[in-house]
C-alpha cells in the first residue's frame, strides 16, 4: 500500500498538464541521452520519466527502455509520444527511493528533473547504483538552486505548508558537494557539468497563466489555498518572473540553470 507521502506526490504531479511542461525541457533528455550513450541493446532505466523525455529518446537509441514513475497518471502521455516517435517503452509505477528491480539490472540510469524530487536523497542515489550493473553509467539533470528555477521553487515553497520532517529540497541535487555526499557511499565517483535550458514566452502574464494551470505543484497547491492566498502567490511568481526574463523576439525569455551528474558504478 502506497504510503501518505507517495499518495501526495502522486496526486500533486497528477494535477495539471505535465506533459505541457515537459515539453519545454524536451531537449534536456535528448542532451542528456546523448552525453550518458546510450548503445543498441543497453538495458537503460529512466527514474520518475514522466511522459518520457530521457526514455523516448534512450529507446530511439537503440535502448531497451524502463520508465519508473510514482504518477501512473503520465503513462497515458508517455504511451502516446512513444508511439507517435516508433518506439516502445515498458512503464513500470514506483518509488525513486524503492525501485521494484533487481540488484545490476540496468546499463544506464538517466534520470531529467526526476529522482531530485525524492525526499530522501541519498536513498535515491542509493537506488540508483544498486540497479546499476558494474560498468554501467548514470546521468542526473537537476535545477540550480541558485538559478531560475531554484527562485521559482524558493518562491512557490513561500506560500505551501512546511515539508514534513527528513524532506530535502529537490534543487539540492543541482550542488555538487552535495550530489557527491549522497553518492559516497555508493562508490561511484560524479562528474558534473553546468548547462542550462532557454525558454520564451509572449509575455510574464503568459508564464504565470501557463504554470498556474498546468504545473503539477502549482495546481495542487492553489487548490488547497483561499482567493487572497492564490493571488499573494500569483503576485510573487509574477514578480520573480519579471526579475529573471529579458526581451526576446517580441516576448520575454529566461534561461533555467541546471547541473548534471554522470558516474560510472566501478566494475
Amino acid at each position: 500500500m502506497a504510503t501518505e507521502a507517495q499518495q501526495r506526490a502522486r496526486a500533486t504531479w497528477a494535477a495539471g498538464d505535465f506533459d505541457a511542461i515537459a515539453e519545454r525541457i524536451w531537449g534536456v533528455g535528448e542532451d542528456l541521452v546523448s552525453r550518458v550513450g546510450v548503445n543498441r541493446g543497453d538495458r537503460v532505466l529512466d527514474v520518475a520519466c514522466g511522459t518520457g523525455n530521457a526514455a523516448i529518446p534512450a529507446a530511439a537509441a537503440g535502448g531497451e527502455v524502463t520508465g519508473l514513475d510514482i504518477t501512473p497518471e503520465l503513462f497515458e502521455d508517455a504511451r502516446r509520444r512513444a508511439g507517435d516517435a516508433g518506439v516502445e517503452l515498458e512503464l513500470v509505477e514506483g518509488d525513486a527511493q524503492d525501485m521494484p528491480f533487481e540488484d545490476q539490472s540496468f546499463d544506464v540510469v538517466v534520470s531529467t528533473f526526476g529522482c531530485m524530487f525524492a525526499p530522501d536523497h541519498k536513498r535515491a542515489a542509493g537506488e540508483i547504483a544498486r540497479v546499476l550493473k558494474p560498468g554501467g553509467r548514470m546521468g542526473i539533470a537537476a535545477w540550480n538552486p541558485a538559478g531560475a528555477i531554484g527562485q521559482f521553487f524558493a518562491t512557490i515553497a513561500k506560500h505551501a505548508p512546511p515539508p514534513p520532517e527528513g524532506f530535502q529540497p529537490p534543487p539540492l541535487w543541482g550542488v555538487r558537494d552535495h550530489v557527491t555526499e549522497i553518492f559516497e557511499a555508493t562508490t561511484i565517483e560524479p562528474s558534473f557539468t553546468d548547462t542550462s535550458v532557454h525558454w520564451r514566452f509572449d509575455s510574464v502574464a503568459e508564464m504565470v497563466d501557463e504554470y498556474g494551470t498546468k504545473f503539477g505543484p502549482i495546481v495542487s497547491l492553489r487548490s488547497t489555498l483561499d482567493q487572497p492566498g492564490w493571488e499573494a502567490l500569483e503576485s510573487d511568481l509574477t514578480a520573480v518572473f519579471e526579475e529573471l526574463t529579458y526581451a526576446e523576439d517580441d516576448g520575454v525569455a529566461f534561461d533555467g540553470d541546471y547541473l548534471i551528474t554522470q558516474g560510472t558504478k566501478p566494475g
